[in-house]
């Protein structure tokens, strides 16, 4: 269908067992000024909250950037902010996974949540990239055939609809049109599909 709203995605698990999982959206070209990768984090953070019907809520302390559950102070993933990164045409903004519940122990230090705005041809690009991150659910660097399902029957799921229905939103709100997110396969990074 025309209005449809096509969202490339690819969610893999990396050989070193850690996850790539990238979302994009391009946004038509009479809409790509009213956006930065800033613009993109704040509205993340809303729609975070608002999905999960305030269960999980971003909090920003102690010069970090905190996913936790509604009533306690444990984060279930922690983030510092890097500055706004220039990279030829694009424009990011990274957030470094730093701790939370949600991470392997001895991994806290390593993956991040980009969002990225580029100029193309058809109007912006629009990414989400979770990388190099090693989900506590996997375990360690050989997880086991049982909890590589559970990540991919929770966590991955989860965070694959949350990021999906997220861009959707973005791009009607931006353009006012409606339609259904239809999900492209993509394939970008090498790995065994999540």
């Amino acid at each position: 269908m025309a209005n449809d709203i096509d969202i490339a995605c690819q969610q893999v698990l990396q050989q070193d067992a850690s996850v790539y999982s990238l979302q994009r959206l391009v946004i038509p070209p009479e809409y790509a000024d009213r956006l930065t990768p800033e613009h993109l984090l704040e509205r993340y953070l809303v729609h975070i909250r608002g999905f999960t019907g305030t269960l999980v809520r971003p909090t920003r302390a102690h010069g970090r950037l905190e996913f936790r559950l509604a009533g306690c102070r444990i984060a279930l993933l922690s983030f510092t902010e890097s500055p706004l990164k220039t990279e030829g045409t694009a424009c990011c903004l990274a957030l470094r996974i730093c701790g939370g519940l949600l991470v392997q122990t001895g991994e806290c230090d390593r993956g991040e949540l980009t969002f990225t705005c580029r100029p193309s041809d058809q109007g912006l690009e629009v990414t989400l990239l979770l990388s190099d991150y090693c989900p506590l659910l996997l375990g360690d660097p050989n997880p086991r055939r049982w909890r590589k399902h559970l990540y991919r029957w929770t966590q991955a799921y989860i965070h694959k609809v949350v990021t999906i229905k997220f861009l959707g939103r973005l791009y009607r709100e931006l353009t006012g049109k409606r339609g259904c997110s239809r999900v492209v396969k993509i394939q970008v990074a090498q790995g065994e599909d999540i």
